[in-house]
């Protein structure tokens, strides 16, 4: 399990050690790949514009490539291009058999259509896993490519050693980044899931009778600590910086700390995860592509 007492009564779900370890176990794995004659596992990165959010999310990326042996071929494009220009690059990269992944880095400048651009990547290099191909594998119990924030969730999850199946689980929030695929990756775990949203009535009940919590909604602090059923692990998706500065989640975090068995920090818990789950997906990529070798 890693995980480490915090002072209060929870767990604190550590998801930068987790991180270390996916990180650890597609190194190795890679460098396997690469003693068996294969290439390393390339992922092509498309930044559009210059949002200092965006382009620090997409360094890290490109230096956890460097950290896991995965090539990074980054691609930065001006904010003005036109959405046919962005889809053309998106053809380039489909059709180079030198990548195995592709990223498009999220929000997009508001005169491109993000949906149209995420299903113009092929199935087979959507390591983000948010083509409709890939989410219906999810949903058909086949899983591919995974999106890499829940599947980053479940590995936290795991890392507590609490048997999952038959658990009581509640997701908070039905985006397709988040709560949608969140849901479907703890039915594959066996649990009994729930999803809420803007338009549930009593939200504390339902929070209080979860064994398992999952927080993806963006708004900070939107659930407080003493709704939270006593021993319950929580994963807390959301960060959000307070006007004072300070960063949080969706979740209250001291209050539901003296109540969960397990909880992730903000900063600190799932964040960690999605790169490292983008990482192992950039792998599973390259292996498909091989014919699973």
């Amino acid at each position: 399990m890693t995980a480490q007492l915090t002072d209060g009564s929870a767990v604190l779900i550590d998801g930068k050690a987790v991180a270390a370890q996916v990180h650890e176990r597609v190194r190795l794995a890679v460098a396997e790949w690469l003693a068996a004659g294969h290439r390393a596992p390339a992922l092509a990165t498309v930044l559009v514009g210059a949002d200092p959010a965006s382009e620090i999310y997409v360094r890290n990326k490109r230096l956890t490539c460097e950290k896991v042996g995965i090539r990074s071929a980054p691609n930065h494009l001006d904010a003005d291009i036109s959405e046919t220009d962005l889809l053309a690059v998106i053809d380039g990269l489909n059709a180079d058999d030198a990548i195995d992944g592709i990223l498009v880095q999220l929000p997009l400048p508001k005169h491109i259509n993000a949906d149209k651009v995420i299903e113009r990547i092929r199935p087979d290099k959507d390591v983000d896993g948010f083509h409709p191909y890939n989410f219906g594998r999810l949903a058909q119990k086949t899983p591919t490519l995974r999106p890499c924030t829940p599947f980053g969730c479940v590995e936290l999850l795991k890392s507590t050693g609490v048997p999952l199946a038959g658990k009581r689980a509640l997701v908070i929030g039905q985006s397709n980044i988040v709560g949608r695929p969140m849901a479907l990756e703890l039915l594959l775990l066996g649990c009994t899931v729930t999803i809420a949203h803007s338009r549930t009535r009593d939200l504390p009940e339902e929070v209080g009778r979860a064994e398992i919590l999952v927080v993806g909604t963006g708004i900070p602090e939107m659930v407080k600590g003493d709704w939270v059923r006593p021993g319950a692990i929580v994963i807390d998706v959301g960060i959000n910086r307070l006007p004072s500065g300070k960063l949080c989640g969706d979740v209250e975090f001291a209050t539901a700390r003296e109540r969960a068995a397990f909880i992730t920090p903000v900063p600190g818990g799932v964040g960690p995860m999605t790169v490292a789950m983008l990482m192992e997906n950039t792998l599973v990529a390259a292996r498909n592509r091989a014919g699973g070798q």
